[in-house]
């Protein structure tokens, strides 16, 4: 029982070490661009003169692609912090901390601290509070999502090249699409699944329960792109998790911690989109550990088993309309 423990709590710290730790490699995998590029120029001088000049016509033509296709990781990151931190957090401390309080301070001095300023303030305040939310932080929280996503991918794939190479895909593309489609609707069951055990009638134990969840959950984030890149499936994904689940609690645990912190859903988010880069970069270099825990932790199978029988169900309803579609088509053809 001692041993245990102690194995736990020793992967727990891993776990966060690589975490920590593993965002300090960010200069290194952009420095490794610069060695390749320095490479191939040693690698040009020793040609002859007649293939130095056709590579560098060849090099002048391609140039401006090959720039486009390695971005610096720590560009894409800026360009995260900026979008999420610099425009749409800051619009949201402007509003609530500077333009409101200057409206209800201009009310104060236009009525004389009168009853009346707080009538009208009663409904103006939840009124441009309103038309903020709906015009400004809505459309800007759905763009955030769409283009958070296409950077962090853009960041996964650039800093698994640099540090492992090409990626090892899947078999096929209708593989592909089933295995990202099962994966989010198996992330958002297991997210629903983690709230719900928030509610358990013990406070704490229901903390520590939808913690665990969260923690596991930033990890399977994380360490997606890096696994999906090396031709994981997303069963293996799960079950690599679920048997070493110490290890990844304490890898989910810092961004868990600093999600939780800020009282608004989109603060929050605001803040995940700004840290998770970085988390990215930490499981794509970190190396967990292979050894099975002792009490692997099935938190997926629940959601596994209900995402299988609405894929199956999904597939099925498909298979019959196209059978009877297909029927139809029969039908007509023999009547004309």
């Amino acid at each position: 029982m001692t041993n245990t423990i102690k194995r736990t709590l020793f992967d727990i710290i891993s776990g966060m070490r690589d975490a920590i730790l593993g965002t300090l490699k960010i200069h290194k995998l952009d420095e490794e661009v610069s060695k390749r590029s320095a490479g191939s120029v040693k690698a040009q001088e020793q040609l002859s003169v007649l293939a130095q000049r056709r590579a560098e016509r060849d090099q002048h033509k391609t140039r401006e692609k090959k720039v486009e296709s390695e971005p610096k990781v720590l560009h894409r990151i800026f360009l995260c912090c900026a979008w999420n931190g610099g425009i749409f957090w800051l619009s949201i401390i402007a509003f609530n901390g500077l333009l409101l309080p200057c409206i209800r301070f201009l009310l104060y001095f236009v009525y004389s601290g009168s009853s009346k300023q707080n009538f009208v303030w009663s409904w103006m305040g939840p009124l441009l509070s309103w038309i903020f939310s709906a015009l400004w932080i809505l459309p800007l929280f759905v763009i955030s999502k769409i283009v958070n996503s296409l950077w962090f991918q853009d960041i996964a794939d650039a800093a698994y090249k640099k540090a492992r190479g090409r990626p090892q895909m899947l078999p096929s593309f209708s593989k592909v699409i089933a295995d990202i489609l099962f994966s989010l609707l198996l992330q958002s069951l297991f997210l629903i699944q983690g709230m719900l055990a928030s509610l358990l009638p013990i406070p704490a134990i229901g903390y520590i329960v939808a913690l665990l969840h969260m923690c596991l959950l930033y990890s399977l984030y994380a360490f997606e792109y890096k696994w999906f890149n090396m031709g994981w499936p997303v069963q293996q994904r799960l079950s690599y998790i679920e048997s070493n689940w110490p290890y990844f609690f304490g890898f989910g645990l810092p961004l868990a911690l600093l999600t939780s912190w800020p009282s608004s859903y989109i603060v929050s988010g605001c803040v995940f989109s700004i840290l998770f880069p970085l988390f990215i970069i930490s499981a794509n270099e970190a190396e967990p550990i292979r050894e099975t825990f002792e009490f692997p932790l099935q938190l997926f199978s629940p959601v596994i088993s209900l995402t299988n029988s609405i894929f199956r169900h999904s597939v099925t309803k498909t298979r019959q309309r196209h059978t009877s579609g297909h029927k139809h088509q029969k039908r007509s053809s023999s009547k004309s």
